[in-house]
């Protein structure tokens, strides 16, 4: 069957490039958030605690029951308490929720500081504090999400600006009802675009896995792609020059070629959108249409090399490297290799 490989010194020299720029492995949150976007959370959750991270961030509370003797911090982005547990911190996202967590609880609280999704406005955030007291809550962070800090954009700096505003004021509305807080805002792209942290940590996703991508104006970090691809071979066949591949017949042989089946398909995350337009990083044309469960490409390899770059795979899909990755479904094997 279809199968994926991670490369742990890829995923490793990733880290070290991370810390290098954190200058402290502490001030690393290692989002892991999608079965670590899709490279499989048990992998990487260990990988990244072997190497020294102590934070991490994840969607929901069952993602963070599979980590948390990993580490000593888990952010939980979108999820109401239902087992906390003491290295549990629950995010805020809208003032109506203070009420829905119990006493307690570790929670912080999310600004929106002008990406205009989730997130208290900055006008709410005394009533926030003081709803949050009412409730024994215990406010530990306070942060936001840049939206724009991978393109060439103005955005980023309002943000930051307003992001400052928002740090100002909660450190007076910290030491008025009671808290010691931490703050962040930084995802990979602004911490890659900031000659140093300013914040206490950053909250890294793509560029631990090697496939941040900037507008061609920055300067890149050397990462690299650690996960993988491969198919192996169902079936070939031999095509006389007008033989129809497929669903529909979209593929029409221009002359007599080889055509092989492989095991992946769109039930395994593999885009349908790539059907009669992709290439493998070998160079082997995907012929017709992407099915449920299998793709005909143009070769009769026994196992080919799909993709070994998730941005290569983007492009031609007309997306991002988050959607290809977290397309990969949990049932495809995960080998690590050194």
């Amino acid at each position: 069957m279809a199968y994926i490989t991670l490369n742990k010194q890829n995923f490793l020299k990733n880290l070290e490039i991370i810390a290098k720029k954190t200058k402290d492995k502490d001030k690393i949150a290692l989002v892991l958030k999608d079965n670590a976007y899709g490279h499989g959370l048990d992998i990487i959750s260990s990988l990244a605690s072997e190497f020294g991270i102590k934070k991490a961030v994840v969607k929901d509370e069952d993602e963070a029951d599979k980590i948390k003797e990993k580490f000593e911090y888990i952010l939980i982005l979108s999820d109401k308490p239902k087992n906390p547990q003491k290295n549990y911190y629950y995010t805020i996202n809208d003032i109506n929720e203070i009420n829905n967590f119990k006493s307690g609880v570790n929670v912080e609280l999310k600004v929106d500081s002008g990406m205009h999704r989730n997130g208290i406005s900055f006008d709410e955030l005394e009533l926030a504090f003081e709803k949050i007291k009412q409730k024994n809550l215990n406010l530990c962070g306070v942060f936001s999400h840049h939206g724009c800090a991978d393109e060439l954009s103005p955005v980023w700096f309002t943000q930051e600006q307003s992001f400052k505003e928002i740090v100002k004021t909660s450190k007076d509305l910290a030491k008025k009802y009671g808290y010691n807080l931490h703050f962040h805002i930084d995802n990979s792209a602004s911490l890659f675009r900031r000659d140093k942290m300013i914040y206490d940590f950053a909250r890294v996703g793509i560029a631990a896995y090697g496939c941040l991508e900037f507008e061609k104006d920055f300067i890149k970090p050397p990462l690299k792609p650690v996960l993988s691809l491969w198919a192996k071979k169902i079936s070939s066949r031999k095509l006389n020059k007008g033989d129809r591949v497929g669903y529909g017949g979209t593929f029409t042989a221009k002359k007599d070629m080889v055509v092989s089946n492989y095991d992946i398909g769109y039930g395994d995350g593999f885009l349908r959108i790539l059907s009669n337009n992709y290439q493998t990083p070998d160079g082997y044309k995907i012929a017709g249409r992407v099915s449920m469960d299998n793709s005909s490409f143009i070769t009769d390899e026994d196992e080919i090399l799909v993709f070994d770059d998730a941005r290569a795979v983007a492009v031609y899909a007309n997306t991002i490297s988050y959607e290809v990755l977290t397309s990969l479904k949990k049932k495809i094997p995960r080998i690590l290799l050194d």
